[in-house]
């Protein structure tokens, strides 16, 4: 379970200065959840999840629209320019909200910083390390010594320049002292069925995506990406286990344009944290290999993006990694 410490809010990176509205009536529509992945994946597994668990809350559908492409950017410009009614919110992870993707990218057309307002984080998914078959190893030791005797022969999935799928993996070489080829995919579902065929021989799935692949005779599960093994997964080590003090961990929440009014936010936070609260909530994202969240406030959301943010920055800062 994720905690969101209290003295973090202190650092929150947004503001809610917005005037006070009356809106008792809201909702009265449909809400839209971007999703800045392709469906099928991760971040679309988790997203339905809570939509749906919001939906039964708020009392109106929650309508899942699916926005792919430059790490979230594209989704992340599509709630920017929004009208801040609460009609609109999306699904946020470090990189379009975190600070990740300004670094990484020369240009954005949003402002991380300016541009939203937090609603909450939802839950954290570790990603799971899976390799082909037809490669000659059958632990993560065995997959490193295999490719420093082999620079550059090992291509990697990814879903996309910046994903997390895509850093956790280059977190692994920086360590490891390896060098591996990142093929990057704008439909992660389509990495996933180049490495089922051997196109691609290894990549870093989040665990809710890798479910429905468990247990396949093409590939082989090496590793998890957090810092304990997952109960979904017990057979299967951490990657800290072979090399101590490696941690990768996916972190999803929910975010609005910034001005949406104080009031419909602090009921979208009512309405996540009633549903993280509820055993057959919690139940649906540990089923599909997610930790669900404690309950937490948007100034507490903000902080924890800021803060894994800074530290995935810092990550590509030292590779010197550019999206174009």
């Amino acid at each position: 379970m994720v905690r969101i410490g209290r003295r973090a809010a202190l650092g929150a990176a947004f503001t809610l200065a917005v005037p006070r509205l009356a809106l008792a009536a809201w909702p009265e529509r449909p809400i839209r959840l971007v999703i800045p992945y392709g469906g099928g994946g991760q971040t679309d597994v988790v997203s339905r999840l809570i939509g749906e668990a919001i939906a039964q809350r708020l009392g109106t559908p929650v309508l899942a629209d699916n926005r792919p492409g430059a790490a979230g950017n594209f989704a992340a410009e599509i709630v920017s320019r929004a009208p801040a009614d609460g009609y609109t919110m999306m699904v946020g992870s470090t990189g379009p909200l975190g600070g990740v993707n300004a670094v990484l990218y020369r240009t954005l057309s949003y402002d991380w910083q300016r541009d939203f307002a937090p609603i909450g984080l939802f839950t954290t998914a570790q990603n799971v390390i899976l390799v082909h078959n037809s490669l000659p190893v059958r632990n993560l030791a065995e997959f490193i010594a295999y490719a420093k005797a082999n620079p550059g022969r090992i291509n990697y999935a990814s879903s996309g320049v910046g994903a997390t799928t895509h850093l956790s993996m280059e977190l692994l070489s920086e360590k490891a002292g390896i060098e591996m080829v990142h093929v990057p995919y704008r439909q992660s579902t389509q990495g996933m069925t180049d490495l089922l065929a051997g196109r691609v021989q290894a990549r870093s799935l989040g665990l809710p995506e890798a479910e429905p692949v468990k247990g396949s005779p093409s590939i082989r599960a090496l590793a998890v990406t957090g810092t304990q093994r997952n109960p979904q997964w017990p057979d299967v080590p951490t990657v800290a286990e072979t090399l101590p003090g490696y941690e990768a961990v996916n972190a999803f929440g929910l975010a609005v344009p910034a001005r949406t009014p104080p009031e419909i936010i602090a009921r979208m936070n009512e309405a996540l944290n009633d549903a993280l609260r509820t055993p057959a909530v919690r139940e649906s994202f540990l089923r599909v290999g997610a930790d669900p969240a404690a309950p937490n406030t948007p100034e507490e959301f903000g902080a924890f993006l800021r803060q894994r943010g800074e530290i995935w920055s810092a990550l590509v800062r030292r590779l010197r990694l550019v999206a174009e």
